[in-house]
């Protein structure tokens, strides 16, 4: 496996747990009365004030009956997650805001969004070499789950995810935001839902 995989698959990993995360947070969240906590983030921006509940509701057809707010950090990155959890647990959205901390957000961007593929030089007068089924099975799935770009929104924005789960990385400024909405099966209308409520997002950010 080459660099580029492994540090893609890592970022993967770290951050795609989120939609499983994300369904049993809800679920969890199910059981509280309704209410809004929400924690201030480093930067003066509450992420759980850059969505409001008739944004929630747009996009996902219900309004939102809790919000939460967490700290994280990761590889450097401040973060902080909002979970909108709307009535019906499996639509809720997860929204997560990055500024500057121990490493700069667009560093972190650079790094897991551009990184250099060796791999696809070619050597001259040298042939390719076939490779091996599971190797063609491995770089089908690494395919399928390489960052692929959207255009439209932010500074820079990568979808990143499988046909089944995935979430929206939107670069603005030195900040950036991931987005995951729940309950959609199909992957084009979970990239479109994504993509309206990082616009929404991002006017909200307090630069």
């Amino acid at each position: 496996m080459n660099r580029r995989c492994i540090r893609l698959l890592h970022c993967f990993l770290l951050f795609a747990s989120l939609d499983y995360s994300l369904v049993l947070s809800a679920e969890k969240a199910s059981s509280r009365p309704s209410t809004h906590m929400s924690a201030q983030t480093p930067g003066k921006t509450d992420v759980c004030s850059m969505l409001s509940s008739a944004d929630i509701q747009a996009v996902q057809g219900e309004p939102v009956a809790e919000s939460k707010a967490s700290p994280q950090s990761s590889n450097g990155v401040t973060m902080s997650e909002c979970l909108f959890r709307t009535t019906t647990p499996a639509k809720s959205v997860s929204l997560a805001l990055a500024v500057p901390g121990k490493q700069n957000p667009r560093d972190f961007w650079r790094k897991h969004f551009h990184a250099e593929d060796a791999s696809k030089t070619e050597k001259p007068g040298k042939p390719a070499k076939a490779r091996p089924q599971n190797e063609k099975k491995h770089a089908r799935e690494e395919e399928e789950t390489r960052p692929r770009p959207i255009t439209g929104v932010g500074d820079e924005a990568f979808w990143m995810g499988s046909p089944i789960s995935g979430a929206l990385y939107v670069l603005r400024g030195n900040s950036f935001i991931r987005v995951s909405v729940g309950g959609v099966r199909e992957e084009s209308a979970r990239i479109k839902k994504s993509v309206a409520l990082a616009q929404l997002a991002l006017k909200r950010i307090q630069r």
